[in-house]
């Protein structure tokens, strides 16, 4: 007779073990340094990756049961407001730049980080930190596909959202977040975790996802609602994920820490720098506002980032170089960035607009020490001029910094009235950049960012046009033929938001004469 075998039943943390770095193995016939080579080329040095800690300890099989059940409520509300023709309750047409802005800057960056993560998860040699990045990647992975339903739904109504791949990769603007995430995933695991997971998902990603996901719902755009805070719950697994990668390298050898600080000043303003389209957002395209990008920034980065350094000092962490200079920017640079936009507006896929009265009140209300003194007054000329029938778009191309791409907009710490400009020489050519930090980030690793792939140089040295292209015919028109490489259509997707099809369609839809009657 046989003795029964009595199964022992695992506890959750035992099974966790089982399911994840039960899995892992040493390889035999090939050294595990050849096998997991980038782990050290950083100089980050690990000495124990069973120290890796996994807070929410998910397996596989329940990682997809929570997923199936969100995905599930998600395309309920997908579909029924697809069916309901939702869009016509969004507040006012101009809401969908915004949306048009998020969607063709946002949607394929989490593509990027699926591709970022299922390649840097692949580089660890402890098992814990590649379940980790597995699951982030999959995470990643169903974000680009739920923002991506919310962009073909509202490209079958609205202009500029016909072609976001190929913009993605041609469009001046969009290469903006592009660069923060080549750069990123360009660099080394550790160096991805920090860029990604911990100064853009812990540190910064609460300012894309909660404020501009309110506004979304006080504009009535259910559709953004849905998949944002349906996004929102796993990045609180990304955020964590971020902290546990940072304290990790620290409680790993005390070399690691000036790494890991270098990392730090350089990701979060290369993060800072890449949200200024976010701040235009919701400071300016946002026709009902929730909060100002000041007060999302004294809540969701000051408040926190302060617990979160104090916390981190232990290690001999200190805060980012670029805290202060960040810290004043908060009044400025959703009003810099979103005049640079009104200015070039015939270059983007999206319209533009003057601030109406009512909308300048609540800038002034929310700037109080800044909106009236340095910015109003050029949106009061701004207007003047287009009511006398001299709306102008600028056609001269703007010099970017060659750091983060954005063009040379931001003024001097202390001075808003003068424009910040720095250089740098390298191997005999001349670098411009639009801050301290950015110069910085250049000076400590020239070699990367000479290959930048800028949109100004590129079209001045003739790379924006497509093939069949002769520019030596007679009447040639450069910017015309970039707009064709864009794909881009002149008089629809770009200009005044005033007199736009999207306007006139939306007031047509909705039986609103008055809006319709507007020129």
């Amino acid at each position: 007779m046989e003795t029964p075998v009595i199964k022992k039943k695992l506890g959750l943390k035992e099974r966790y073990a089982a399911m994840t770095r039960g899995l892992h193995w040493d390889t035999t016939y090939q050294p595990m340094d050849k096998v997991f080579p980038y782990d050290k080329y950083e100089g980050i040095k690990i000495h124990d990756w069973d120290k890796w800690e996994d807070p929410f300890r998910l397996t596989m099989d329940a990682y997809w049961k929570y997923q199936g059940e969100k995905e599930k409520k998600l395309y309920a509300v997908i579909e029924a407001f697809a069916q309901n023709n939702g869009q016509l309750g969004v507040t006012d047409a101009r809401y969908v730049s915004a949306l048009k802005l998020f969607l063709t800057g946002v949607t394929p960056l989490e593509y990027y980080a699926y591709r970022g993560f299922a390649h840097v998860g692949r580089q660890f040699t402890g098992a814990g930190a590649r379940v980790a990045c597995q699951m982030q990647s999959i995470d990643e992975l169903r974000h680009y596909q739920t923002e991506t339903h919310a962009l073909s739904h509202y490209n079958k109504y609205f202009n500029g959202l016909h072609s976001p791949k190929h913009m993605f990769d041609r469009v001046w603007y969009l290469s903006v977040p592009k660069s923060f995430f080549e750069d990123a995933y360009t660099g080394g695991p550790f160096e991805f975790l920090t860029a990604v997971s911990f100064s853009f998902e812990y540190v910064l990603t609460n300012l894309l996802f909660v404020p501009f996901m309110s506004g979304a719902a006080h504009n009535g755009d259910m559709s953004t609602v849905t998949f944002g805070f349906s996004a929102q719950s796993d990045e609180s697994r990304h955020m964590t994920l971020g902290i546990e990668c940072i304290k990790f390298m620290l409680e790993q050898d005390p070399d690691n820490v000036p790494i890991v600080q270098d990392w730090i000043d350089k990701w979060f303003w290369r993060g800072y720098r890449l949200l200024s389209i976010v701040a235009m957002m919701q400071d300016y395209m946002l026709p009902k506002r929730v909060m100002s990008w000041r007060e999302s920034w004294e809540m969701y980065v000051e408040e926190n980032g302060e617990a979160l350094f104090k916390d981190l000092a232990r290690y001999g962490i200190r805060k980012p170089k670029g805290w202060v200079q960040a810290c004043e920017g908060k009044d400025h640079i959703s009003h810099q960035t979103y005049a640079v936009f009104y200015n070039y507006g015939a270059a983007a896929a999206f319209h533009t607009w003057v601030p109406e009265e009512e909308e300048m009140a609540w800038l002034s209300e929310k700037y109080p020490e800044t909106f009236d003194k340095y910015y109003r007054p050029r949106w009061n000329y701004w207007r003047e001029q287009a009511e006398k029938g001299n709306r102008f778009y600028q056609k001269t191309l703007p010099m970017l910094c060659q750091t983060c791409q954005i063009p040379m907009i931001f003024t001097e710490p202390g001075d808003a009235t003068k424009i910040a400009y720095r250089e740098s020489d390298y191997q005999g050519d001349k670098y411009h950049f639009c801050s301290d930090h950015c110069k910085e980030i250049f000076d400590n690793e020239p070699e990367k960012y000479v290959q930048a792939w800028l949109p100004v140089q590129q079209i001045y040295q003739g790379n924006c046009f497509k093939p069949d292209v002769d520019p030596t015919r007679e009447g040639f028109d450069p910017l015309l033929a970039v707009f064709d490489y864009y794909n881009l259509n002149v008089g629809r997707d770009n200009f005044d938001f005033e007199g736009s099809e999207d306007q006139r369609n939306f007031a047509a839809w909705r039986g609103d004469p008055v809006q319709g009657a507007k020129k």
